[in-house]
């Protein structure tokens, strides 16, 4: 019988955090992880297209035996009800993040996340059902320098006060994008004493814990992007050695 995977798919290794937690409470559960980079950033994609793209890369790793699939990315959550899955499970990080944020009773909630996340209104929306304000900002530039190994330089930090400026005062900053918690000491000394930041990645791991996917098999990672460039920003950014990138042309 063929391995039978779980998926981890993100634009580009911001899901690492959640395959680091995967591993470290099911860590014989077979997991694929697909990156994206080779194509355009996600939150800036149209919607259309990014629903074009997202089929295609679920159709990828059906053929490789992903039979659940986990989006560790903001945008492309926003679209799931629009996919064509053919019957695979598919969880979102949207879900877990709302939960886990109104877990918290935010009084003063603000977010930073990419373009197509912030606009999509998915956020806005899921809060102003529980009787949640909250603040949102664009912090497009983030994900890519993250993504180019990026943590720490004058640059980021510039790009990271612009970005807090008008929420520093929040009472919680809620992470709408996996690479963010690569940074998560660059924005706390941005924010103020007070402020808790969330991230919604334990929330997430622990729904998906409920698939009972079948044990056996080796890890496998794929990028449409550079491999190397992959390999090196997930050690920097999430302390994860990856002995191996294949390279996936779709």
């Amino acid at each position: 019988m063929s391995t039978r995977y779980l998926g981890i798919m993100d634009w580009g290794i911001g899901g690492i955090g959640i395959y680091k937690l995967i591993k470290s409470g099911l860590p014989d559960v077979p997991v694929i992880y697909f990156s994206d980079t080779g194509v355009t950033p996600y939150g800036k994609m149209a919607r259309q297209d990014l629903i074009a793209r997202l089929n295609t890369v679920i159709a990828f790793l059906e053929l490789q035996g992903v039979t659940h699939l986990v989006f560790g990315c903001n945008a492309a959550s926003t679209v799931i009800p629009f996919l064509n899955a053919r019957g695979m499970m598919i969880e979102g990080v949207v879900d877990s993040a709302v939960a886990v944020a109104t877990k918290m009773r935010p009084s003063r909630l603000a977010l930073i996340g990419g373009r197509r996340t912030v606009l999509s209104g998915v956020y806005r929306r899921a809060f102003a059902a529980r009787g949640i304000k909250i603040r949102q900002r664009i912090a497009q530039p983030l994900s890519g320098l993250i993504e180019s190994g990026d943590i720490d330089s004058p640059e980021l930090r510039d790009q990271c006060r612009q970005i807090l400026s008008p929420v520093r005062n929040c009472s919680h900053l809620l992470l709408a994008c996996t690479h963010y918690p690569a940074i998560t000491h660059v924005l706390t000394e941005l924010l103020d004493k007070e402020t808790a930041v969330i991230d919604p990645a334990k929330e997430l791991v622990k729904r998906i814990r409920v698939w009972r996917l079948p044990p056996g098999g080796t890890d496998l990672f794929f990028t449409t992007g550079d491999a190397r460039a992959m390999k090196a920003a997930a050690r920097t950014a999430f302390d994860l050695r990856i002995n191996s990138v294949r390279r996936a042309v779709i």
